[in-house]
């Protein structure tokens, strides 16, 4: 514009988040700030992270939906440095299931309900309050064994999993994108993390393997109904038909892995029992 003789001036204003109410009265920021190990200069970002979709009152104005797209992308990308930087001798192949097994929705989840973080979401879902309940009736059954991510056979509310990204979110914000204070803060929240003793293989490409190896017939069938997703798998492996369905308040990409976990542990236990 100036080469052609046109001036213009720009007023730049930086940006001011319109919150109101008293970030205290909302959430527990000293609880939170104690967990994540920060300290925050603008505690709105704690609200905003914590705030589901179903709790819009005009004093929280935005939930955490920003926030998580931005975590998401930071995590992804700090649990890949972190793998590569560890394991120097990896091929790219066992990177991505290292990471595939680490950056996922129950494996986040998982972790929230590890250091309380449930308690301190908004929200006014009486579907998710039933969802999250039933999660955690199941949840000392559930930490008898070492779960990363698909390993465990419960589905976990997305809610849970989608904080932990947008808190990741938040830290990176008021940091002023400082990405090492981001893992310094998430990173003890997912501990232990995944190592390759304790890696296994996603459920849908095991039994995909085996089905291509083994030449067995597979069948998957999708429906919702009224937010109940739900997912069929049947195999026919020798004659014999196995099939398992998952019916849950989940994505299809869970129930898809809960179906094929199923039926992989009755392709398990039929071998068992020919043995």
């Amino acid at each position: 514009m100036d080469w052609i003789g046109i001036k213009v001036n720009f007023n730049i204003t930086p940006y001011e988040r319109q919150f109101n109410a008293c970030p205290e009265n909302i959430v527990n920021v000293g609880f939170l700030e104690s967990l994540l190990k920060y300290t925050f200069r603008d505690h709105s970002l704690l609200v905003e992270a914590l705030t589901h979709g179903s709790y819009m009152l005009p004093e929280v104005p935005r939930c955490y939906q920003r926030l998580e797209y931005l975590g998401d992308s930071v995590l992804d990308y700090l649990i890949t440095m972190h793998l590569y930087k560890e394991y120097p001798g990896m091929s790219p192949g066992q990177l991505t299931d290292m990471r595939s097994a680490s950056v996922n929705n129950d494996c986040y989840a998982w972790c929230a309900i590890k250091v309380q973080l449930h308690k301190h979401v908004l929200h006014t879902s009486q579907e998710l309050h039933k969802h999250i309940v039933a999660t955690l009736d199941k949840y000392d059954e559930l930490s008898s064994a070492s779960t990363f991510g698909w390993e465990s056979e419960a589905s976990f509310p997305k809610v849970l999993g989608d904080v932990i990204e947008s808190l990741a979110g938040a830290i990176l914000v008021d940091s002023g994108y400082d990405k090492e204070v981001v893992w310094q803060s998430i990173r003890p929240l997912l501990e232990p993390l995944v190592t390759p003793d304790t890696l296994t293989i996603h459920p849908v490409r095991e039994l995909s393997e085996l089905c291509q190896k083994m030449k067995y017939t597979r069948k998957k069938l999708y429906q919702n109904d009224n937010g109940v997703t739900s997912c069929r798998v049947e195999v026919i492996a020798d004659g014999i038909i196995h099939q398992y369905e998952h019916k849950g308040f989940t994505n299809r990409k869970t129930a898809k892995r809960l179906a094929c976990k199923g039926v992989l542990n009755s392709l398990q236990l039929k071998e068992t029992q020919d043995k």
